[in-house]
């Protein structure tokens, strides 16, 4: 007899989304289950229906063979975009078809005689097959949620059994699972097995409303086929009791009637005094249900937590509890360096505590139902969720959104994700998948949802093809991709906007990049009917990898790595690292935080710009404070008064934060009387947690707002008695630099800087190979003028250098010219390199952290002190980074305090690195960086900004760099 799995062929059936797999539900079987994970054994087939023969190696379950190191797997990790890994169209798949074969023992429970015995597979991708001693048991779809299967009639109770899960990598369902990530291959989640009583919870529904109405609807099945009599479902909420006596919802007995022929039930209660749950306030209560037989006895159990709040549109405000809160969002991926797709409960737990100790209130599910445990995580410590469906047809988008072979699949995986999470307070809305184009399917699905789950909106990107404004699309809210900020200011300015405008993606953290981040909070916080967004995305996908074999290294490589730094041997592979013929490169390295969940620059300037305390000025009367919380007092903070002085140093003293409610200002007294010397002065305010938190210890730091007490004041160099050395090619001679003082214009290109254009622009112009010509050196005064021009294929620029003596060194005053042609290059500015031995920075200025032009709003201005090492930014292509904003003075230092100093015209942008431009755009990794002994020192007149342009807009022509005359000056002491 023909195997009915393999007849069906699955992986080339779209019709086909499962074959006896349950109907998702919401109740918890955690409790009591047997885990089946650990070693399997293990086969990789050429294909589904290849023959399972040979010797079985060991895989890890959860987890993806792409990740392992398993005898005879050559199936690796491989990266695109848009593009599918194969050139079949859809529905149709490769006939090579790598197929992972995972066979155990399983030892049923002699105790489970007489119960229903159910098998879990937490998620597996593409395509399962279930096989228990040899007999088909089932079918499923969907790589990012579990699949049940009732084994009681397959399965003896003491007996042990042999589980066969097959899983196929690639199918028709691939075209709908072609999301930005890696490709890989296996069983993700945990697997379980777990048993019920006949008469069970089918499902279980829960409605709990902030103004304390609770609306419990269960579901109950037997598998004897009709409900026995007098079964009857009870709950209890943190200790009030809910029964069938009291709380049934029966209009009369006919309806009594249909709903225990239907197996429903209806508990009700009103909860005197509710907390209600908020992303601020993740106020959760425990929930029992228990299904009772007629005698009284318990027959099944399903516990969750319940969070009281209410979710709704009204106009164009999406409203929490009434109130219209800013998403503050990162999209999320289930990723991790070593294990790939698995992610376990402690790394979850990791990333939500970071995002919420740097400001993030809300995440985005991309684009697939994450793991179960992140939902009870976002649920406990405060967030708002979009939950996305498993659904993305990039590649071809278009023939799939109307195509009606895969109508049951988008409504299956729609559905299915709204069964699983529907009773999670954090999940705010539903979203029917990503970058899917938009169609009759994605209507059939926004209909089951909104029939099944009027409680909360639905949003849908591609729905934008019809207009922000259209009511008639499957999309409740305007969630547009890296749309611009001006065209998003002017819809929302144009009288024309029916629903809130909230980025589904907005600023695209690709290498050193988030620029004008503050921009676009200042205008969504300024303009009604913008509400926040969610940056493109948490991780930087980097998978640990040997360089010596270009392997992944699999979850051994725990260790391998610090500070977003791979150790000499491993490097962060991206794509085209495995053997990929084709491939996207570094386009997976997009994250806010490396692959070890180091905190990138940008996680700074996030924090800085979702502050729940700012300082709104200064007056007469003192500071003003302001509460930007929505639900919040500042009861939970404590804070410290920091005055920074330019040439004084710093002085700190308690502060007393004011009683504010949310959205409330206060006027505080200035915590210093301003010292007369010290020149420019600036104060901080560094708030923190006043106590223990689930997210964060005691006196964690929350945000760092800050003032300016006093502008810059004046400093004249005094004239010196030194001799300016100059050479024959007209180049100053120190003893404490290695190259000399010269023009550039040219940046090792970030990635935004490659994607986005600029770089071809600056190569086609010849800033990266620009060569210099003395065009004569004179002498003024004690100084020495020296002019000399830079040419490039298309254009050239006159440099002039004028080198007077000062006191205890060198003022340096420089002049650029740039033509008409160079209207958008990277910076102007000056670069020299210093001796070997200088390796600490000390400065005056935004710090400590990196920062530029249009990203430079979570670096207060103060006293900042790091190892030269320190200071590079390791993004995982090297491209620059380092830089330091907004720089007044700062002194390079060996151990015995000797060194130079260097005081700036005015705040200017610097970078102290081991690195020139042209070693970083040399190669692909850090591995492959060979540090240089000295410093390489840039000091900018003018650097151009970061944007996002690597995928959406670019900076602001605010922070571009023009052509025209660029003046700075700059003085150089020996310490």
């Amino acid at each position: 007899m023909s195997d009915p799995l393999l007849t069906l062929r699955p992986w080339e059936a779209p019709e086909v989304t499962s074959w006896g797999r349950l109907p998702m539900n919401a109740v918890d079987r955690r409790s009591g289950a047997h885990s089946l994970d650990g070693d399997w054994r293990f086969r990789l087939l050429s294909a589904p229906d290849a023959p399972v023969g040979g010797p079985w190696s060991t895989a890890a379950v959860p987890g993806v063979w792409t990740m392992q190191t398993v005898e005879g797997v050559d199936d690796l990790p491989l990266y695109l975009n848009i593009r599918m890994p194969f050139a079949e169209v859809p529905p149709l798949s490769p006939a090579a078809n790598p197929t992972g074969v995972y066979e155990r023992e399983a030892d049923i429970p002699a105790e489970w005689a007489g119960r229903r015995i159910v098998l879990q597979v937490g998620a597996a991708e593409s395509v399962l097959l279930v096989h228990v001693d040899g007999r088909p048991v089932g079918i499923s779809k969907d790589s990012h949620l579990a699949a049940e299967f009732d084994l009681t009639d397959v399965v003896r109770p003491g007996r042990r059994s042999v589980v066969r899960l097959t899983v196929v990598k690639w199918s028709d369902a691939s075209h709908i699972e072609d999301q930005d990530q890696w490709w890989h291959g296996g069983i993700t989640r945990s697997v379980l097995l777990y048993a019920t009583d006949p008469l069970r919870l089918a499902d279980v529904t829960v409605r709990a409303s902030r103004d304390g109405e609770l609306r419990v609807d269960c579901l109950v099945r037997d598998s004897g086929g009709a409900l026995p009599e007098g079964w009857y479902v009870a709950a209890d909420l943190d200790g009030l009791e809910l029964t069938r006596d009291t709380e049934f919802d029966r209009a009369n007995a006919e309806e009594e009637r249909v709903s225990a022929f239907l197996g429903e039930a209806r508990l009700r209660a009103r909860v005197p005094g509710v907390r209600a749950w908020t992303a601020e306030t993740p106020e959760l209560y425990g929930l029992t249900v228990r299904l009772h037989r007629a005698d009284g006895t318990v027959a099944d159990t399903s516990r969750h937590r319940v969070g009281f709040r209410d979710v709704e549109i009204v106009g164009r405000d999406l409203l929490v509890n009434g109130e219209r809160v800013f998403i503050r969002g990162v999209n999320r991926h289930d990723f991790h360096p070593l294990t790939g797709r698995t992610v376990s409960y402690e790394d979850m737990r990791a990333d939500l505590v970071l995002l919420k100790r740097f400001g993030f209130n809300a995440i985005r599910t991309a684009h697939y139902p994450n793991d179960p445990g992140l939902y009870d995580l976002a649920d406990e410590l405060g967030f708002y969720v979009v939950d996305e469906a498993d659904i993305e047809s990039h590649d071809h988008a278009h023939e799939i959104a109307d195509d009606p072979r895969y109508l049951g699949a988008f409504v299956d995986r729609v559905s299915r994700m709204v069964l699983r999470d529907k009773n999670h307070p954090s999940v705010i809305i539903w979203s029917l998948g990503n970058e899917s184009d938009y169609g009759a399917n994605h209507d059939a699905a926004a209909g089951w949802v909104r029939r099944h789950d009027p409680t909360r909106p639905v949003q849908y990107e591609g729905a934008a093809k019809r207009g922000w404004a259209d009511p008639r699309v499957a999309s409740d809210i305007a969630c547009p991709m890296y749309a611009p900020l001006e065209d998003c200011v002017a819809h929302a300015l144009s009288g024309q906007q029916t629903k809130p405008l909230i980025q589904c993606e907005y600023s695209h953290a690709m290498g050193n990049s988030n620029g004008t981040l503050a921009d676009h909070w200042a205008a969504i916080e300024a303009t009604p009917g913008l509400q926040g967004g969610f940056i493109w995305e948490f991780w930087d996908h980097g998978i640990l990898q040997r360089v010596n074999d270009g392997r992944p290294v699999g979850r051994g490589g725990a260790g391998h790595y610090d500070n977003g730094v791979a150790a000499p041997g491993y490097r962060w592979a991206y794509g085209g690292d495995f053997g990929e013929k084709d491939h996207d490169g570094a386009f997976i390295a997009d994250g806010v935080v490396f692959p070890d969940r180091t905190p990138k620059p940008v996680m700074y300037e996030h924090r800085e710009l979702a502050a729940p305390v700012r300082i709104q000025g200064v007056g007469p009367e003192g500071l003003t404070l302001s509460n930007h919380q929505h639900f919040l007092g500042l009861e939970w903070l404590t804070g410290e008064w920091e005055l920074s002085l330019a040439h004084g140093g710093t002085l700190t003293a308690p502060a007393e934060l004011p009683e504010l409610a949310p959205g409330a200002t206060a006027v505080v007294p200035l915590p210093f009387a301003l010292p007369e010397d010290g020149g420019e002065a600036w104060l901080t305010l560094r708030v923190r947690t006043a106590r223990e938190l689930p997210w964060a210890p005691a006196d964690t730091e929350v945000c760092a707002p800050q003032v300016r007490l006093r502008a810059p004041v004046p400093v004249e160099d005094r004239t010196g008695s030194g001799r300016v050395e100059i050479d024959a090619d007209g180049l100053l001679v120190h003893p404490l630099l290695s190259t000399a003082p010269a023009l550039s214009l040219w940046r090792a290109p970030t990635d935004n800087d490659e994607l986005g254009g600029a770089a071809g622009r600056w190569r086609a112009w010849g800033l990266d190979t620009l060569v210099r010509r003395l065009v004569g050196v004179r002498q003024e005064g004690d100084g020495v003028s020296v002019l000399a021009e830079y040419a490039g294929p298309t254009g050239v620029v006159r440099h002039r250098q004028v080198f007077t003596p000062v006191e205890g060194g060198i003022r340096v005053d420089e002049e650029a010219e740039l033509p008409e042609e160079f209207d958008d290059v990277a910076r102007v500015g000056t670069v020299f390199e210093t001796v070997a031995g200088l390796d600490r920075l000390e400065w005056f200025g935004q710090g400590p952290w990196e920062s530029y032009p249009d990203r430079s709003g979570g670096a207060p201005v103060g006293h900042h002190s790091a190892g030269v090492d320190e200071l590079f930014t390791p993004y995982l292509r090297p491209q620059e980074s380092g830089g330091r904003h907004g720089v007044r003075h700062f002194t390079l230092s060996a151990p015995d305090a000797t060194g130079l100093a260097v005081a700036l015209d005015e705040p200017r942008q610097v970078s102290v690195t081991r690195h020139r431009a042209e070693d970083l755009t040399a190669v692909a990794h850090h591995d492959e960086l060979v540090p240089r002994a000295g410093c390489v020192v840039h000091l900018d007149a003018a650097h151009r900004g970061l944007g996002t342009a690597s995928c959406g807009p670019d900076t602001f022509p605010s922070y571009l760099v023009a052509p025209g005359v660029h003046r700075w000056s700059w003085t150089l002491r020996v310490l």
